[in-house]
């Protein structure tokens, strides 16, 4: 069995946890999602895991367009105002195919939910992210989930405010500010997504197999690094400060001990061939 070990610490931290919310408060009652499972459209995929994306929206694009009760603990104002959310880590193939609903999913429990609320602010979007992606690399969500909000919340940002009024930013000028941000991150490590109108959608981050961030591979997608992009203002956001007796933390979460992520053969097989 396949295991990943990746510290913590961090999340111990506080105010990390909140590190692209100006501020984050989840009701006593939540709605329940709704299971997910394998259709016709998105069919079960059980393939060998080649490498990683950590995906990351832009709040403040998604509340420009959002309507409806499924957008309201994110848009609504009441439970918390957001820039960066994680949209999730995926699991991707060898090629261009990517493994999905590898097993059945369960709903989340509450205490998952609720613990996860202020990086992922949709019980829906935390259930789809379950059941399609987390199903293919461990057999509990809690595990699955620890391991994504280290990764999101081991991040920081640029000036977003800043970048937002620049009238001829253009992709690869983000990207590099991002990377910027980020020791030991570089630009051609991520992708810019965005939605029509050259608005700034989502960050995709690329994960090699041993979860180090790596260069993004040619089919991964994205808007052309020469293309203009634009940024739907949102709140101003500053990154946490860290306490003064902790280390400066780099890109990726420490290896060391601490979360545990173990990888079922029998949901995952490895090697470069499907199981």
């Amino acid at each position: 069995m396949l295991r990943a070990a990746i510290a913590i610490a961090a999340l111990a931290i506080p105010g990390v946890a909140l590190a692209q919310s100006a501020q984050c408060s989840m009701a006593g009652s939540l709605p329940r999602p709704q299971i997910e499972a394998p259709s016709a459209k998105e069919p079960k995929r059980v393939l060998p895991i080649g490498s990683y994306t950590l995906a990351l929206s832009w709040s403040p694009q998604y509340c420009s367009t959002a309507r409806g009760a499924a957008s309201r603990l994110q848009c609504g104002g009441r439970n918390g105002r957001f820039g960066f959310t994680l949209h999730g880590l995926w699991p991707d193939g060898m090629g261009r195919e990517w493994p999905q609903y590898c097993r059945p999913a369960d709903l989340l429990p509450r205490q998952v939910l609720r613990a996860n609320l202020c990086t992922t602010p949709s019980v829906q979007l935390l259930q789809h992210e379950w059941a399609k992606h987390g199903t293919c690399m461990t057999t509990k969500p809690e595990l699955y989930f620890n391991l994504s909000r280290a990764f999101y919340q081991s991040l920081r940002y640029p000036d977003m405010a800043a970048l937002a009024r620049r009238p001829t930013l253009t992709v690869g000028q983000f990207a590099e500010a991002f990377a910027r941000a980020n020791k030991g991150l570089r630009a051609d490590m991520l992708r810019v997504t965005t939605v029509r109108g050259n608005w700034l959608s989502e960050i995709w981050l690329c994960m090699d197999r041993a979860l180090e961030f790596t260069r993004c591979p040619s089919h991964q997608g994205g808007a052309s690094t020469t293309s203009y992009l634009r940024i739907e203002p949102g709140s101003v956001i500053a990154n946490p400060r860290r306490p003064v007796s902790t280390p400066r933390r780099r890109t990726s979460p420490a290896r060391k001990p601490g979360l545990i992520l173990d990888l079922d053969p029998k949901v995952q097989p490895l090697g470069n061939s499907a199981g």
